[in-house]
């Protein structure tokens, strides 16, 4: 009768060991990604607000891409190719990407590589704005962590095997882990950084697997290329049977005029079943073998890999389009939907971020859990203690600052200066890492209250900042309805009422003083103290 019991606790007593471990070990890189990782699924709308001079009307695809090519015409009707970005409800702007044409002589250095186009999607003209990196810069950061190719990649995908590993040990650890779901003690130490991990956890455990899940499935190429190896001679055959490859047909050297998109793109809306194009590509412009791809709007569609369809350039005549993609492909291509949200109309995309925030905030209470656990009064502070105690520090009250300072540098940076996106990014890690250096000489109780109370500061100080250096404050913005910026400054201020909350707090728990001598061993731990640890 008590085998079973037995060899319950023992498999509970593995799992926690490991749920603990693999959560701490990862811990602070999770804590970015996820944060990061959140903010992503505003990507958009933070380039938006981090471009304030952009002030445009909506425009149709028809006319947007009108405008967009005669601007081309216009300016560069000899490149080689055109890749033009439609606006939508969440871009406003046409985006042109050019490709100017390689001389044949091999010994002729390459063109330079030709800025982005920004095009006023009504009028085609250009429109000029600040240089930012803008949302990208989130979503770049919490799948390479600002770490050279392929390493950060590859430092992010370990870090999801810890996270896949701890979601699924977690379970198994906490045998009344919905029992639990409803238990919140406030002001208990240990026992309410439990309760606070669990209901984080299973409050969108869900979502926390499957964002965890289909991040690594993103990669997987990457993470495991020896299939590919074994069977193709190249990884550009294995992309061309797999997702197809569009012919890139040389230039013929006869001149001909390009016909009238719009009736592409009609046709095009049509085949798809009202299907949004997203993207258009002209290669060879004006010349008779010239092509127009027009690529469909993964918006619409829980698979992110779009559909594409190639018409001449010259006749309009449907050359060719992708194939169906196989089982496989298209399993793939939802797994990236599910993770990238493009399809989310926008209650889903809140929903996407406040489930985002939730496994934030379980990566950083199960910090917090880490050392309540092993700060008791009369505890000894050991090595490995007051490290995870500074970097709880730096990952969960530096990592908002610097972020809101990211912000902030875009506002107080001169528009015109040169370089100054790299400056914004900059300006992100030089108060996260030096807060979190600047924290190290302050008792740690001290270093919370205050790194606490300078993120939440930063945070205020970007409403305010923007009033002050744009005509898009938060007063204007509700007159004339700009919901965008409204909503902005409201989620900004909304973090600096949590943040300053959290200092608050901090600073009214008592300071405990650690005893220099070791407490007595514990003479026996039960299966659910056990549970309890992770």
């Amino acid at each position: 009768m008590s085998a079973k019991p037995a060899r319950e606790t023992g498999l509970r007593q593995s799992m926690a060991w490991i749920h603990t471990w693999l959560g701490l070990l990862a811990g602070w890189i999770l804590f970015a990604m996820f944060l990061t990782g959140t903010a992503s699924y505003f990507r958009p709308e933070i380039t938006r607000w981090m471009q304030p001079e952009i002030e445009l009307q909506s425009a149709s695809p028809e006319r947007a891409a009108q405008t967009a090519i005669a601007h081309m015409q216009a300016t560069h009707p000899q490149d080689e190719q055109w890749t033009i970005y439609l606006p939508d409800e969440r871009t406003v702007g046409t985006r042109i990407f050019t490709r100017a044409r390689e001389n044949p002589d091999p010994k002729a250095p390459k063109p330079p590589r030709t800025p982005e186009i920004r095009l006023d999607p009504a009028t085609g003209k250009t429109v000029a704005a600040r240089e930012t990196r803008g949302g990208e810069h989130f979503y770049r950061f919490h799948f390479q962590l600002q770490i050279p190719h392929p390493w950060g990649r590859w430092l992010a995908g370990l870090c999801a095997i810890f996270m896949l590993a701890a979601i699924v040990s977690g379970v198994i650890t906490h045998k009344r882990i919905f029992a639990d779901f409803f238990t919140l003690r406030w002001r208990k130490g240990q026992r309410s950084w439990l309760d606070a991990h669990n209901v984080s956890a299973v409050l969108a455990l869900p979502f926390h697997a499957m964002i965890t899940y289909t991040g690594l499935i993103t990669l997987m190429l990457m993470y495991m290329p020896w299939p590919i190896a074994a069977n193709y001679a190249e990884p550009s055959a294995f992309t061309a049977e797999a997702y197809g490859r569009d012919e890139e047909s040389e230039a013929s050297g006869r001149p001909a005029p390009l016909t009238d998109i719009a009736p592409l793109l009609r046709a095009a809306t049509r085949e798809w079943h009202g299907g949004a194009p997203a993207r258009i590509t002209v290669r060879n412009p004006n010349d008779a073998a010239a092509t127009i791809t027009v690529a469909r709007d993964s918006a619409d569609t829980l698979n992110a890999r779009g559909q594409s369809i190639i018409y001449s350039g010259v006749t309009g005549a449907r050359l060719s389009a992708s194939a169906p993609p196989g089982p496989a492909i298209e399993t793939a291509g939802v797994m990236l939907g599910l993770h990238l949200g493009h399809f989310a109309r926008p209650f889903l995309r809140w929903a996407y971020f406040l489930l985002g925030l939730a496994g934030t905030a379980m990566v950083g209470t199960g910090l917090m859990l880490w050392t309540a656990k092993r700060g008791k009064p009369g505890a000894l502070p050991f090595f490995g203690y007051r490290l995870v105690q500074r970097l709880n520090i730096g990952a969960i009250a530096c990592l908002p600052a610097g972020m809101a300072a990211f912000l902030l540098a875009n506002r107080l940076i001169p528009a015109a200066l040169p370089g100054r996106q790299d400056m914004e990014v900059a300006a992100m890690f030089w108060v996260w890492f030096g807060l979190a250096a600047a924290s190290l000489i302050r008792p740690v109780r001290r270093a919370w209250i205050e790194t606490l109370t300078i993120a939440a500061t930063l945070c205020a100080a970007v409403p305010v900042v923007n009033a002050v250096t744009t005509d898009r404050g938060l007063m204007r913005s509700i007159m004339t309805g700009d919901g965008l910026f409204v909503a902005f400054d409201i989620v900004m201020l909304a973090s600096a009422a949590l943040l300053g909350f959290t200092a608050w707090q901090a600073a009214r728990r008592p300071a405990s003083l650690p005893s220099n001598r070791r407490p007595p061993a514990p003479i026996a731990a039960t299966a659910r103290e056990v549970a309890d640890a992770a």
